[in-house]
Formats: structure tokens, sequence, C-alpha cells
């Protein structure tokens, strides 16, 4: 047996053999392109089922259900209701599907060991019944779970000579493919999962399959959804010196913004516990979350990504008061949202978190440039909340879709990395204690 440590979990696989001395590299590689293609287009098409039910589900429940009851759909007793009414939904499943939705999600990231397939169902009709429900948190940790579970299951059937790594892998990869629309986010992923691991080949050798599913899986995405995260920002064509130090005080200051929810994350996680039943916890936090959303408003509810461009597309308008309310209530929502159950990510809600700080510091200091204010907060955050640094650095990124901004945010990770790194993070191990 060895151990590949995949996005922080440990996952059991069985031992691979080198390819023979002298083998071509050729023979190797080409017989992995078909089932990488499957994986990665397969997972595409999974995260877009989920992504569409969610949004019609939603529609129903902000739109058209308050519209035939004639209310407010974003009036405070609504969202107060809806969000309640979210939780009770979402306990029901946790509580009689089939392996529970999956594990306490305090305790899951990006990956981990694979579920088992019959868990699924559940975990995917959680986590769709939170995002249109309005809670703080995005799709990628289900769908992630649910594609490594369904390849590694369909893979070892199919294939039980492949090490179940390679189901692992693929599976992950073409997921964070179809979730950011282009295969780079993958391929820094894997690349860094894969730092220090022992394996045959050069790094590149042990990239090609899951850059293939990546690939795959970001064209399923684009050719049915033609997704974009570029907010329309004005360019930063020609950085100095005082941009340079704005993105380094920016980056610095959100990641100890994002390092106050990872602090009181297990304080926070163990007060939802001693309620000890999903009917109980999930409810409770739905009618948290629906009281911080009539506080904070429409823009503070579900994952985010929309609601940062919507934030961004009316720049200059916000006072730096409104700034500072969304920034917080976005963060303590995610917090809820991740200590009583329900299923979902944080990379998307922390990067409207992020983009919120950023305005507010750009509010205060007018004459920083918003690109690199909001891009440089974005990093902050997700290094903060996720300790992910390709994954926060390239989000941060293609936010802004400015390639002079991306000299600034390598060097504007460097010191917020100094702070964050060995710090608790917004994960929990089985005991709920932190992981650093």
């Amino acid at each position: 047996m060895r151990l590949l440590r995949i996005y922080g979990e440990a996952v059991a696989l069985d031992h691979a053999s080198p390819p023979p001395d002298g083998a071509p590299a050729l023979r190797v590689l080409l017989p992995q392109i078909l089932p990488a293609l499957g994986v990665g287009v397969g997972g595409g098409l999974l995260f877009l089922g989920i992504s569409y039910v969610s949004e019609r589900l939603q529609h129903v429940l902000w739109s058209v259900l308050p519209d035939a009851l004639g209310v407010d759909g974003y009036s405070a007793l609504w969202i107060v209701s809806l969000l309640t009414a979210t939780g009770v939904a979402v306990g029901l499943v946790v509580w009689k599907a089939p392996g529970h939705a999956g594990p306490d999600p305090a305790t899951t990231g990006l990956g981990g060991a694979p579920l088992s397939p019959g868990t699924t169902p559940g975990l995917l009709l959680a986590s769709a019944l939170a995002l249109a429900g309005g809670v703080s948190l995005g799709p990628e940790n289900p769908i992630i779970a649910t594609n490594v579970a369904l390849a590694y299951w369909l893979g070892r059937k199919a294939a039980p000579a492949v090490p179940g790594a390679a189901w692992v892998a693929l599976a992950s990869a073409a997921t964070i493919g179809a979730l950011f629309g282009t295969p780079v986010a993958a391929a820094l992923v894997i690349s860094e999962a894969l730092t220090g691991q022992p394996g045959p080949g050069s790094l590149w050798d042990r990239l090609f399959a899951p850059l293939v599913a990546a690939g795959a899986g970001a064209m399923t995405t684009q050719l049915l959804a033609e997704p974009s995260f570029a907010l329309g920002l004005p360019p930063l064509a020609d950085p100095g010196w005082g941009d340079l130090l704005a993105a380094l005080a920016i980056a610095s200051a959100a990641a100890l913004f994002g390092l106050a929810a990872c602090f009181v994350f297990p304080a926070v996680h163990a007060g939802f516990r001693r309620l000890r039943h999903p009917m109980l916890m999930l409810p409770a936090g739905g009618l948290v979350l629906g009281l911080l959303g009539a506080l904070g408003g429409h823009l503070t509810l579900f994952k985010g990504l929309a609601e940062v461009k919507e934030l961004t597309a009316s720049l200059g308008s916000w006072s730096s008061g409104e700034l500072a309310k969304l920034a917080v209530v976005k963060l303590v929502a995610l917090l809820v949202a991740s200590s009583c159950g329900f299923r979902g990510g944080r990379i998307f809600p922390a990067v409207f978190v992020g983009a919120a700080f950023g305005l507010f510091v750009q509010a205060l200091v007018p004459e920083t440039h918003p690109t690199v204010a909001i891009s440089a907060a974005v990093l902050g955050v997700l290094l903060a909340t996720t300790r992910q640094g390709w994954v926060s650095l390239f989000t941060a990124a293609v936010l802004v879709a400015s390639p002079a901004t991306l000299t600034l945010l390598c060097l504007a990770s460097l010191p917020a990395w100094l702070l964050v790194t060995g710090r608790p993070q917004l994960e929990l191990d089985e005991q709920g204690r932190p992981l650093r």
C-alpha cells in the first residue's frame, strides 16, 4: 500500500508498478486518453446538471413562489422563512438519506477518500437544496466528492488493475476544470498535491491524464454554458510602486480578516454539534442564516459569484459602511453554513467576502485602483480560508482578467502566506480540531 495525499486527505491505494525500464512514455500515456476524456465529460455534465437543477429551483423559490403569494421575494420575512425551511429540508435529507449525505462538511475539503456511491444522491440533493435556498456555500466540494466516488467505483470495476489514485485524480481534475471553465486551475491544484509524492515518470507524465480530464470537463462547460469569471473591472495597464504597496497591504489585511473566521470556526461548529441531531442543527443554522440575510440583504445570499458581479457592476455607488457590512455578514454566513451541516464548498462565498473587503478598502482610499483592491483582497481571504495557494492566486487573477495584475498578486501572496501558514484554517479534523 502507498498513500497519496490529494487536497489534504489520505487515500489508500494499491501499489502501482512503474513501467518497465526503457518503455516509451507514449505507450503508457496514450491508453490514458479515453478514460480521461470519459471522466472529464461525465464530470462536466454532472456539474452542469446540478447547477441547472439548483438554478431552476432557486427561480421557483425566490421569484415564482413569492409572486404567487404576493410577497416581496427579498423581504426580511421571506428570507428568514425560506432559509429556515431550507434548513429543515436539508436536515431531513441528512437524517434519512443513505450515508447521511456524506461526512460532516466541516471536516472535508477539496477531495478526500472516495465515498460510497450510495451516499452521492443524498449529498447532491442536500447540496442542490442549499444552493437554491440561498445558503452561503458553493457547489465545489459536493460535486468533486460525487465525481470522485462515481469515477472510483466505476473505474475499479471496469479496470481493476488501474490504481485508485488515477480515478481520484481524474475526477478531481475534471470537476475543477468544469467549475472554472479552464484546465489551468486543475493543473495547478494537482501539481501542488503531487509535490513531494513519489511516483514513476516526470511531473508532466503524471499530469497528462488529469489535464486531459480537466480539459474535457472545461470544454464541456464552455460549450454548454459559456461561464465567465471576469468582473469587467477597469484594466490595470501600467502598475506602479503605489499599486504594489496597495496589493501587499490589502492582501495581508484581507488574510487577517479571513483568519478571524478560522479561529472561531471550532467554537461555532462545537456549538451546533451540541444540538446533536440534523433536524435541530440545520434548521437552527437556517434560521441564523435567514437573520443574517435579512440584515445584509440579498447580495449576501447564495454562493456569491453572481452577487460579486452585481456588486462590482455598481462600482463607486457603495459607501464604506455598506461594503463593510456586506463583507462581515457574508463571512459570518459562510462560517455558520460551514458549521451547522449544510453541504457545500467555501471558495465561491469567500470570493464575495474578498471582493466586498477590497471595495471597502477602495472606498476608504479612493486612490487605490479597484482591480488591485479586489484581486488582492480575494487572494488574501482565499489564502486564509482554503490554504490552497495556487487556487487562491488563480481565482484572484481570473476575476480581474488583467495580466499586469498577476505580478502584483504573486508578490502580494508572500506576506499574506506568512500570516496564514501554520494558523487554523476553515476545516476541522474528525475530533473538531482545526487543521493547520
